[in-house]
């Protein structure tokens, strides 16, 4: 049932109605990290979005005095974020990345990978030239592979993601965003449907979330899909499998990109010694390694069976 505060009129603008939204989602414990690290930016985003205003709307604008239906519709919008602990971004349909918008819903992850800095900065200095073929790899909305084909406008993308649901929700942004002549989407488990194609780039945002971690995830975790967060007792089952079977798939030349997030001692644990470099990242983020095919395959022939197995 929607709380509607003791004397609505008194939430006269948008400010009052951000000011309230962010004192609620407080009151309430909720949990951030799907775009915003605190509840006045949240309660900021999703008061903007109710109301169809732009995010940078000038300053003058938070004064105005809403209509009672504006006013209801927006509290109604504050409500179900406390009441169902959904991510913003399930609630409005939509997440930002690379700068670009992307329909998201509960059958993908919100986009928030760092890597989307590295495609900004076109993956320099790990690759040297342009890549004529990417794939990303566990797709998910399709944010990583379709940011790649808007900045790499030559190069042709693959998307392979396992989740038929998922599958939908690509196949929508990549017609949003006009790639569809470059970008192919591909349907199976990891390298499978891809039929020995090889590639410049690899990326991969993975599920590399250990087991009783994500059964610990706080609930607006809970609502991303567990396939795309869970890989086992340390986290690292889906990630053995790419790092095993990527060189199968990349060009002499190419490279691999994939991330492992706060998982690093689990990742470290696994693969010792792992030759990879991990970027930094300007705006904030870690756990990202980028390798080269042949590091990678050097590495793979100096691994013990035990090793690539689980721990």
């Amino acid at each position: 049932m929607t709380h509607f505060p003791e004397d609505l009129q008194a939430l006269r603008t948008v400010r009052d109605l951000v000011r309230w939204g962010a004192s609620e989602f407080l009151r309430a414990g909720l949990v951030f990290g799907h775009g915003t690290d605190n509840a006045l930016d949240e309660a900021f985003h999703l008061v903007l979005w109710r109301l169809r205003l732009p995010l940078d709307l000038p300053a003058v604008y938070l004064e105005a005095n809403l209509a009672d239906s504006e006013r209801r519709a927006v509290v109604e919008l504050l409500n179900a974020r406390v009441q169902t602990r959904k991510p913003a971004a399930y609630l409005t349909g939509e997440a930002w990345f690379c700068g670009l918008a992307f329909e998201v819903n509960e059958h993908v992850l919100i986009p928030r990978s760092p890597i989307g800095e590295m495609i900004g900065d076109e993956f320099r200095p790990w690759l040297a030239t342009p890549p004529r073929r990417i794939l990303d790899l566990c797709s998910g909305s399709g944010c990583i592979g379709i940011a790649c084909a808007l900045v790499f406008p030559e190069a042709q993308i693959d998307l392979a993601e396992i989740d038929q649901r998922a599958l939908a929700v690509i196949e929508r942004n990549v017609r949003r965003h006009g790639v569809a002549d470059r970008v192919s989407v591909a349907a199976g488990d990891l390298f499978a449907p891809l039929h020995g194609q090889r590639y410049d780039l690899i990326v991969s945002n993975p599920p590399y979330v250990p087991l009783a971690e994500w059964a610990a995830l706080a609930a607006e975790y809970q609502h991303e899909p567990r396939l795309a967060l869970e890989a086992g007792d340390d986290g690292m089952d889906v990630v053995a499998r790419i790092l095993s079977e990527a060189t199968a798939y990349l060009e002499d030349e190419g490279t691999l990109v994939c991330e492992i997030g706060g998982s690093q001692d689990e990742f470290d644990a696994r693969f010792p010694k792992f030759p990879g470099a991990w970027p930094e990242f300007a705006h904030g983020g870690d756990g990202v390694f980028a390798i080269s095919r042949k590091d990678l395959q050097a590495w793979l022939g100096t691994q013990s069976p035990r090793k690539k197995g689980k721990k």
